[in-house]
């Protein structure tokens, strides 16, 4: 697809954005709002990237992924390398979009896939909403001789996840709104929330959904 550089009226077959770094403007449960150089970009994330990232108002930096629709073009965001190279396999797997491979990292981070496409397991895969068995399996099927292997020669790195207090009940709402929004039952959500709480009480709300996320995986 060609973009217009708005200079000189050139237009150019391909263009990429690997990574930006400025300062986050604003985050919401499912994206982000980086501020390069006066530029505002717009960039959607995994939980889990939404976890790494610092406070409103301070630097921050994200690799990034471009994709280019005859209609439209779209930045996904993320936190590691291992997570952008988790994201790519996935939306080369049949039936999987960019929006599905970001909802697939928000319920497992990239070492989880790994380690559960390797593994063959598809159980866990499928606990993830909006993965049924077929596409689990295409997953497994797919990717198996591509993904790392969980025997610690490829090594992912881990990120300080921040911390710091939170008003519990907006917490318990946000929480349980965004594990509601990713597909998972009410009921489930609630309970995930609550319990993630009672762990961490004083932890930031991104926090709380990746422990909630967690303790929704184990079930």
């Amino acid at each position: 697809m060609p973009f217009f550089d708005g200079v000189g009226g050139i237009w150019h077959s391909r263009a990429v954005i690997a990574r930006l770094s400025g300062v986050l403007a604003d985050k919401t449960l499912d994206s982000v709002l980086l501020d390069v150089g006066g530029v505002g970009y717009q960039v959607a994330v995994s939980l889990n990237t939404l976890a790494a990232l610092p406070a409103v108002g301070q630097k921050a930096q994200l690799l990034t992924y471009l994709h280019v629709r005859e209609d439209a073009m779209q930045l996904f965001g993320f936190a590691t390398p291992q997570e952008r190279r988790a994201f790519e396999l996935c939306i080369a797997v049949s039936g999987i979009g960019p929006r599905l491979a970001l909802g697939l990292l928000s319920g497992l981070d990239a070492a989880g896939l790994f380690a559960a496409v390797a593994g063959d397991d598809v159980a866990r895969l499928r606990k993830v909403p909006g993965i049924g068995p077929k596409t689990a399996e295409r997953l497994v099927l797919e990717l198996r001789d591509k993904v790392p292997r969980p025997d610690g020669s490829s090594k992912l790195s881990a990120r300080a996840m921040p911390s710091g207090a939170a008003a519990a009940g907006g917490v318990f709402a946000d929480v349980a709104g965004a594990l509601k929004n990713l597909g998972y039952k009410p009921a489930d959500a609630e309970r995930a929330t609550e319990q993630a709480i009672k762990q961490q009480p004083e932890a930031t709300i991104e926090v709380i959904v990746r422990a909630a996320l967690r303790l929704l995986q184990r079930d």
